[in-house]
Order: structure tokens, then C-alpha cells, then sequence
């Protein structure tokens, strides 16, 4: 990997100019191996197939370094920065050149000293653009041993928000100022520069060795808030200036969530202090940089007033998934991006777990079936997935494995793991890895064997199954009474999103399966590990009126399909909620994929989903609510679209008059987030009286007479918006130009779209690409019109082509190009969609979006496939329930 590093924020005290020159010593980086940010791609298509696989080979190891000392002198006028790299370095074996990273840099010169020898000069430099690395030629043989590598560079500050970038921002007066980003330790030494009085030199401490890709440093005016955590650990979080108050929720958070983890994992932060920063122009939501975690502003600060239930959720949970970092992927860092999965599964399992130590109202594991395990199951279940593990190459490759698969599923096979293991033995796996591996590199299976010699279970075997191979199993079940014994009859198969396949080499997997019954259905009776394709299993004393329920929890990563008397019996469980609410939730969610994949009904689905009239919890309604969101944008295709609104208005009615518009006393956390969802859905389904009265608070809003609660903005924006005109897109932009938190500007920039006339739909999206919306916001505008109709999914499809160069360079080929693409053209379902998605982009090459693509592409002719066997069916049953009693 590359050497990770942490640090401090950089605060120049002095600007006497707008944006100061800041002439920055960093610390000497101890350095572990050399690693970078490389992709990867391995797909079993039948749809489409992947391009040649461009050949790739990582670093040579006859030089490695051991320290560096960087110092970077940044111009935030001219936007370029100069600098200087005097590296410790072992050479293992003779060479005359040296290999490393680059990535849009340009080498001045570069020499080579060898311990006790004279100075070798460069003689030039081989750059390989594509694959992110750089030559240097030496005039003779460089000799086994110690020496020191020299090299002077310049470089661009660049707004693509990758590398060493600018960072633009606004300050309270109004002036537009600059940032010098990156994606340290404490300061050493502040003093004024020697050949310039006018800048700042500020020196640090030499870091821990970590991987490079950690180092981080931030140039800017910044204010902060200050805590210690119990354990002695200085906590800042740094916010835009006169913004201090607005990093305190996250503060909180850090300060106890760096305990929790010293207490779980037994081995203590090893840093004196952590920082955590907003960034106004960040591609991802957050980076884990060792010592300085850097943020989007939407990421970290919440504005007590203005900030809705969400967002602190959401900040709780990036602040846990990025301070687990510092242990397991900073501590110790994976091998290969082979790997990758273990740092991002793994933080995206452990943020539910701290965020539920110190959120218990949030109710945060059942939020994580519907937000991460239904999510990674319906990516998986897509040909043109990929395994948790896959074979990384070349640079290309990496953003494509920044995804659900790795993330999503690496927590949901993670979370499988933990259960299957017990939480005692999975603790001190997790100690003895951390102990063994502190400061170096280490691979999935490393991670194995710590957690089999502390369980005693066959943890690699069952792992592997799911590591290694792409999809996951869809449990088939049925049952037999024998006397006061229940007999199932359980087998596995994989779960194709497109149906059942006749494979004869279909894979298996180590299925951990648990079982409970009607009898107390939060207690498990029986556990099974199925590592056959198919077992006849006995539960004794099960009464013949009880159910059973498979997968309690909903923690093992598969689907189940369930005998017609089996689920027949499991859905009063729904009605009257003696199934938990998670199990409530998986049910349906199953049955939903089902139909999906041409299992079952969709008529049999919707029939189900009236059952839960009298659901009162937040994340099953969540869940339901998304499902419907899926049918109604494929039965926008139709002419019975309104239909469905009526489904939709008729089964949330109740629970929104229930709900009412103004939270009550005594209510939570939950109750917030719930209130919101109901009313959007109700809101944008042409719900009557929630329009009426959604216009009448909207108006109260815009007049300053009664400014709308933080929790119903999003609802109100949405319902005006989707029942708007051209006055009522004036009036949302003016609040969005007005607005001072940039979580209130994504608000209003997420419902856009919902706009109905398609000339003010091209509004929106000429709005998208405007110096109104940060760069990295463009994407939740364009996606947003997609997702609001079939007018809207066109034109975003037509916009994002015409607009193609630019898109594409402004983020360079990252992760926001395969979100731009999905969110643009997954909802489509007409056949020859997939072959225009297709043909753009054999013409129009994204590297980081090839998997993105193919994925599209089926989903679009999944959607096609559905649409064609079930809307007769959903129409005439839609009708039927509008039709009067005979």
C-alpha cells in the first residue's frame, strides 16, 4: 500500500492577503510499502461483455522507503504549489531506476545519494499517465543499501477534488476565498518563512509508519471546537469560520465514540489527538486520514435549529464508520485493494454498532437491513456483479469496487459473521489481529485465522463462500408436522435477479441458518450450518397452529422462499406485529424481489403490502416506502400510472393522519424521520389534504411568519414542487441562494427535479451545472429530475449526453460518475434503452464506470422483462380495488 499518515489541520493565522502563499514543511512520513489506489473488475455477464482488462503490475520492491520528508509550498492565488521530497530509502538490489506513484505531477529533478557516496542525478523520467506511476533513469547502477532520494516537483491546484486540490468557499462578509485540500501530526515548530516575511513556515512531527494514502493536510481559515475524550484524547472538529457551534453534535460523537472502540477492540487510539474537518468542495462523504478525518459539511456539521433528524443520523454514523478506520485500516491497513472490502465492510458494520451504543432511540440495526443488507442484496443478484473479493490491477479499476458489494455486503457478511461466531470470541479475534498486524499490512485472510483460533469455528471455509464467489443463496423451504414435531425441508440455490436458472455447476455456500417459532419470536430454537445444497432438519415440540420464521433478525445474507403454507401462516404475524419489526420488514422485502425476479406476483406482493396498514415502525414504512417508489417509476412506463399514486395515498393515509403535522410531546427520534417520510409520500402521490395543507405552511415559510420545523422542509419542498409551476421553482431557488447551511441548500437541490413541465425541468438541470450548486452536488440534482418521472428521466439522460465532456472531466473518471450514471438510467425499462446506454458509452469510454454501466444495462432490461409479464395483472387488480362491491 501506499504509507499512511495523519495530521493536524493547518490554520494560517496571518492572511494579510485574501489567499496567502503558505510555505508548509510536513512531517517526515514513516513509510510501511508502497501501495496505491488501484480498481478491479471480474463479472460472470451475459449481457454484456467487460473490456480487456488492461495489464497492470504494482510497484517493483528494489527500493522501499523508509522516511520521508515532504515540504509543499501551496499558492492559493496562482492555484499551483512547488515542492520538495527528501526520502530515506533501501535499496534491496542494484537497479538504475526507481519506480513510484505519480499522479499530475511534474518532476523538476530528482537525484539519488547513497549513504557515504556522491550525488546521482536523474537523467529522465518515464511517465505512465494511465497507470499512475512515474521512472526515474539513473546513468548507472544505484547499489544495495541506504541512500536518500531527492526530488523537486510542481504541481496544480486543480478543482477536480482529487490529489492536492482547491477548495472553494465563502466567508461571512460574502468573499469567496480558497482552500488547499487534500484526499498531519501536531505542529513542531511556526515560524516566518526566511525568504519571505509575508508567509508562514510550519514544520511537524514525524508520524507513526502508516500507508501515504492516509497523509492529509488543509490549508485555510477554519474555527473549532475542543473536547478530550475519557481516555486523554484531544478532539477537534474544525467547521467554516463563525460555524463552531455547528461542529459540537459531532464532537459529542467523537468523544464517545473513541472509547467505545479502545473498549471493544482493547487496544487504545494511537495518536494524541484526532481532528475532524469540513470540507466545502469533497467528492466522497468523508476520507479516514490518520489523525485529520476530512468531511463534506453535510458529513459533520448540524445546526440545532436548522438541522432535521437525518442529518444527525447521518453525521453519527460517518463519524463512526471513519474514526473505526483509525484502528482497523489505519493501525492496520490491508494488504492490496484486493482487500478493500475488510476496511470498508468492516467500518460500515461497526458505525451501526457505535451508533447504537450511543444512540440506543435510533433503533439503528433494524435501519441497517433496510439502508445496507436490501441493498447489497438487490446489486448482488445482478449478473454484473462482483465478488466481496476481487482481483485488483490496474489504477482504472479501483472506483468501480467503491460500491455496495464492498461496503454493504461486507458489512451484511460481516454482521452474519459476528452472529454466527458470538460477540465474545469475534472480540478477541479482533484484538489478536489488531496486536499481531499494528503498523503493517495484512489480508482477508489474516483476519481468518485470528477469528478462528479465538472461536474454534471453520471461519475461513464459511467465509470464503463468501468472499470469494460472486451472489448469494435464495433459501427454498417447506415443512411437514410429524405429531408435535416440525419437519423442514430447506435447500439453497443461487438468486438471480432475472429467475431461476437451471445451472448444474451452481455454486453453494456455507449458510449459517437460524430458526424461530410464533412462540417467542425474538429467541432462536434452532441453528444450522447448510454447506449442502439441500437438508431435512427437526424442531421438536412445535404446536401445528405455530409459525416458523427462518432467519430471525434478519442477519443471514440470503433471500427465503417460503412454502404458500408456510408464509400463509407467517402473515398475521404482519397484521398484528408479533413478527419483529426487521422480520416484518425482510418478509416483504423478499416477496418484493420475488416478484421482481419472476418468482411470484407482483399482485401477491401488493396484497401482502396492505397488511401493514397498521405499521407503526419507521424503518419498515421506510422500506415499504422504497419498494413502491421501484413499482411506481416502472409502472410510469403505462397509462395507468395514477393507480398507483391511489395504492400509495390509500395505504399511508391512515398512519399520516395518526401522525398529523406537528410533532408531540414525548415523541422521538423515530417519530421525526417517520413523520417526514409519510408526508413526502403522501405529499408527492397528490394526496389532497396533505397537498393543501403543505402549500399553506410553505407559503407561512417563504414569508418568514412561521418558518417550517428542520423535519418537514424536505416533505414541503417535495409536495409544492412536484404540484408546482415556474413560480414555485423562483421561490425555491431564492431559498436555496438565501440559505446559509449547505445542508439546506442539498435539500432543496434533492427535490428539484420533481418539477412536473418539461421546460422547467430543463431549468433544473441547466441549474445542475451552474455556479450555484458545488461541484460535487451536481449529481443529486440531475438525479433527482431523473427519478421524479418519465419526462424527467429523459431529459436528465438527453442532459447528462450533451453535457458528456464536461461531466466527465469535472470528476475524473471517480466514484460520481458511476452515481451520475445509475441514478440517470436505472429506472428505465424499454429494451432498446439498453442498447442506447450501451452504444453512448462504447463511444463516450468511462473506466470507472464499466461495471456501472453493465449494471444499468440489465437493470434495464429486468425492468423491461417485469414490466411485459406483470402490468396487465397490477392493472386489473388496481382496478378491482376501485371497483364498488357488488
Amino acid at each position: 500500500m501506499s504509507c499512511r499518515v495523519s495530521l493536524s489541520v493547518i490554520r494560517l493565522a496571518l492572511p494579510r492577503s485574501p489567499n496567502p502563499i503558505a510555505k508548509l514543511v510536513f512531517p517526515t512520513l514513516r513509510a510501511s510499502r508502497l501501495l496505491v489506489r488501484f480498481k478491479s473488475v471480474s463479472s460472470e455477464s451475459t449481457l454484456f461483455s467487460m473490456p480487456e482488462r488492461r495489464p497492470f503490475v504494482r510497484l517493483p520492491t528494489d527500493v522501499y522507503p523508509v522516511n520521508y520528508g515532504l515540504r509543499l509550498k501551496p499558492d492559493l492565488i496562482d492555484f499551483t504549489f512547488e515542492g520538495k521530497l527528501e526520502a530515506a530509502v533501501e535499496v534491496t538490489q542494484g537497479t538504475n531506476q526507481i519506480v513510484m506513484n505519480c499522479a499530475d505531477i511534474d518532476i523538476i529533478t530528482a537525484s539519488f545519494v547513497p549513504e557515504g557516496g556522491e550525488e546521482i542525478n536523474a537523467t529522465g523520467f518515464n511517465y505512465q499517465n494511465e497507470d499512475e506511476k512515474v521512472t526515474l533513469c539513473f546513468p548507472s547502477t544505484l547499489q544495495k543499501g541506504s541512500g536518500l532520494l531527492k526530488i523537486d516537483f510542481v504541481g496544480e491546484l486543480n478543482d477536480k477534488m482529487k490529489g492536492f486540490y482547491r477548495s472553494k468557499y465563502t466567508i461571512p462578509s460574502g468573499e469567496i476565498r480558497y482552500a488547499a485540500v487534500t484526499q498531519f501530526e501536531n505542529v513542531v515548530d511556526r515560524k516566518p518563512y526566511p525568504e519571505d516575511h509575508s508567509l508562514v513556515e510550519v514544520k511537524f512531527a514525524t508520524t507513526p509508519i502508516m500507508s501515504t494514502y492516509l497523509v492529509a493536510f488543509v490549508i485555510g481559515e477554519y474555527d473549532f471546537v475542543e473536547s478530550q475524550s475519557s481516555d486523554g484524547v484531544t478532539v477537534r472538529v474544525y467547521t467554516p469560520v463563525g460555524k463552531a457551534e455547528q461542529g459540537r453534535f459531532a464532537l459529542e460523537v467523537a468523544t464517545k465514540t473513541l472509547p467505545f472502540y479502545k473498549d471493544y477492540f482493547s487496544v487504545p487510539y494511537p495518536l494524541p489527538k484526532i481532528d475532524l474537518i469540513a470540507i466545502a468542495d469533497f467528492a466522497a462523504g468523508a476520507m479516514e486520514n490518520w489523525g485529520l478525518v476530512t468531511y463534506r459539511e453535510t458529513a459533520l456539521l448540524i445546526d440545532p435549529k436548522n438541522s432535521c433528524a437525518s442529518s444527525r443520523q447521518w453525521v453519527a454514523l460517518v463519524v463512526g464508520h471513519e474514526l473505526a478506520h483509525q484502528w482497523f485500516g489505519n493501525l492496520v491497513t490491508m494488504e492490496w485493494w484486493t482487500h478493500l472490502w475488510l476496511n470498508e465492510g468492516f467500518a460500515s458494520w461497526i458505525e451501526y454498532l457505535c451508533v447504537d451504543h450511543c444512540f440506543p432511540e435510533y433503533d439503528i440495526w433494524t435501519q441497517f437491513v433496510s439502508a445496507d443488507y436490501t441493498r447489497a442484496l438487490d446489486l448482488d443478484a445482478l449478473d454484473n456483479s462482483h465478488p466481496i473479493e476481487v482481483d485488483v490491477g490496474h489504477p482504472s479499476e479501483v472506483d468501480e469496487i467503491f460500491d455496495a458489494i464492498s461496503y454493504s455486503k461486507g458489512a451484511s457478511v460481516i454482521r452474519m459473521l459476528h452472529n454466527y461466531i458470538g460477540d465474545e470470541d469475534f472480540r478477541k479475534g479482533m484484538n489478536a489481529y489488531l496486536l499481531k498486524f499494528q503498523h503493517k499490512n495484512a489480508s482477508t485472510e489474516d483476519l481468518w485465522e485470528c477469528l478462528e483460533q479465538a472461536s474454534g469455528k471453520p471461519i475461513a471455509a464459511v467465509m470464503n463462500s463468501w468472499t470469494k464467489q460472486m451472489g448469494f443463496p435464495i433459501i427454498v423451504v417447506d415443512q411437514e408436522q410429524h405429531g408435535s414435531d416440525r419437519v423442514l425441508k430447506i435447500s439453497q440455490k443461487k438468486f438471480c435477479a432475472s429467475g431461476p436458472r437451471n445451472d448444474e455447476n451452481c455454486p453453494n455456500w456455507m449458510v449459517p441458518i437460524s430458526i424461530c417459532t410464533s412462540e417467542d419470536p425474538s429467541c432462536t430454537k434452532l441453528e444450522v450450518l447448510l454447506d449442502q445444497p439441500e437438508t431435512t432438519v427437526n424442531i421438536t415440540n412445535v404446536a401445528p397452529d405455530h409459525w416458523l420464521k427462518i432467519n430471525p433478525g434478519t442477519v443471514g445474507f440470503y433471500r427465503i422462499q417460503y412454502s404458500s403454507a408456510m408464509l400463509e401462516s407467517l402473515l398475521p404475524g404482519i397484521r398484528d406485529l408479533t413478527l419483529l419489526p426487521v422480520d416484518r420488514l425482510g418478509l416483504q422485502n423478499d416477496l418484493f424481489s420475488l416478484a421482481r425476479a419472476g418468482m411470484i406476483s407482483t399482485v401477491e406482493v401488493l396484497k401482502v403490502m396492505e397488511a401493514f396498514v397498521n405499521e407503526p415502525n419507521y424503518t419498515v414504512w421506510s422500506d415499504l416506502s422504497c419498494n413502491l417508489g421501484v413499482l411506481s417509476s416502472l409502472l410510469s412506463h403505462t397509462d395507468f400510472h395514477e393507480d398507483i399514486q391511489e395504492f400509495i395515498r390509500d395505504l399511508f393515509t391512515p398512519i399520516g393522519m395518526k401522525l398529523g403535522w406537528d410533532s408531540k410531546t414525548g415523541e422521538g427520534h423515530l417519530d421525526a424521520l417517520l413523520r417526514g417520510l409519510v408526508l413526502g409520500k403522501l405529499g408527492k402521490a397528490g394526496h389532497k389534504a396533505t397537498l393543501e395543507e403543505a402549500r399553506r405552511r410553505f407559503k407561512e415559510h417563504v414569508e418568514g411568519k412561521q418558518i417550517l420545523p428542520a423535519d418537514l422542509r424536505s416533505p414541503v419542498y417535495l409536495t409544492v414542487l412536484k404540484h408546482g409551476d415556474s413560480t414555485t421553482l423562483d421561490t425555491m431557488l431564492k431559498l436555496h441562494k438565501q440559505a446559509d447551511m449547505q445542508e439546506e441548500k442539498n435539500r432543496i437541490e434533492r427535490v428539484l427535479g420533481a418539477i412536473p413541465a418539461p421546460d422547467i425541468i430543463q431549468r433544473v438541470l441547466n441549474f445542475a451545472l451552474s455556479e450555484e450548486v458545488r461541484p460535487q452536488d451536481t449529481v443529486s440534482v440531475i438525479g433527482g429530475v431523473a427519478g421524479s418521472s418519465k419526462q424527467g428521466r429523459k431529459a436528465a439522460w438527453k442532459f447528462v449526453k450533451d453535457n458528456w465532456e464536461e461531466l466527465h472531466n469535472r470528476y475524473q473518471g471517480g466514484f460520481l460518475i458511476s452515481r451520475l450514471i445509475k441514478l440517470t438510467v436505472d429506472g428505465f425499462a424499454i429494451d432498446k434503452m439498453a442498447a442506447e446506454v450501451k452504444s453512448f458509452f462504447e463511444s463516450h469510454h468511462a473506466p470507472a464506470a464499466e461495471r456501472t454501466v453493465q449494471q444499468c444495462c440489465e437493470n434495464i432490461l429486468l425492468n423491461a422483462a417485469w414490466l411485459k409479464r406483470d402490468a396487465d395483472a397490477i392493472h386489473q387488480y388496481l382496478l378491482q380495488r376501485k371497483a364498488p362491491p357488488v
